[in-house]
């Protein structure tokens, strides 16, 4: 799903239900399967928008999943979405594939740099803050949200969908980003 231009999973657990899948994936590793179940398509996702081919895209999020796999009893819940730790992951890979690429003479593509990790990791963080902040909307105010930028409806299909006017839903649209973006101005201090 996108919010506001951020790719956000609405298929993802509830904050403690994540936290009990991975804690049985570090007791149990062959729990793990759940876990990349739900976010495959997001990892996938943020590698294939990043790197040049689709079979790039598939390596990474295998290597991914592997170095979590390998790590998870060593992650720590800290509150922030699991899938945050994987974007993390795929962020390092996808920056050491293109540092790999540099020394071997290969063209890198422009504005990519050794801060590109930090600035994926960065971006990882924000996105899982706006989805945690989306979750905490009013339920009204987050399916207007869901509706329009997840699956980029118009405030007229929005409105036959939630039967309410236009109007009421442009409100709903408004109240929630502000609400959002104060929030996220507030994450940010």
């Amino acid at each position: 799903m996108k919010i506001a231009g951020i790719r956000v999973q609405e298929k993802e657990p509830r904050k403690q239900d994540e936290r009990l899948l991975v804690e049985a994936a570090q007791r149990d590793p062959r729990c793990f399967g759940e876990l990349y179940e739900i976010y495959f398509h997001r990892v996938y996702a943020y590698a294939v928008k990043r790197l040049p081919s689709r079979e790039e895209a598939e390596d990474v999020t295998s290597v991914v999943f592997h170095q979590a796999l390998a790590k998870i009893k060593s992650y720590e819940w800290r509150g922030v979405p699991f899938s945050a730790w994987l974007i993390r992951i795929a962020a390092n890979a996808i920056a050491d594939r293109w540092k790999h690429a540099a020394r071997e003479g290969g063209e890198v593509p422009d504005g990519v740099n050794d801060d590109v990790a930090d600035t994926n990791a960065e971006d990882a963080e924000q996105r899982a803050l706006l989805f945690q902040l989306v979750e905490g909307l009013p339920a009204e105010q987050r399916r207007v949200v869901v509706l329009r930028f997840v699956e980029q409806k118009s405030i007229r299909e929005i409105a036959r969908e939630v039967c309410k006017t236009e109007g009421a839903v442009k409100q709903l649209q408004f109240r929630a980003l502000q609400k959002l973006r104060a929030q996220m101005e507030g994450a940010d201090a």
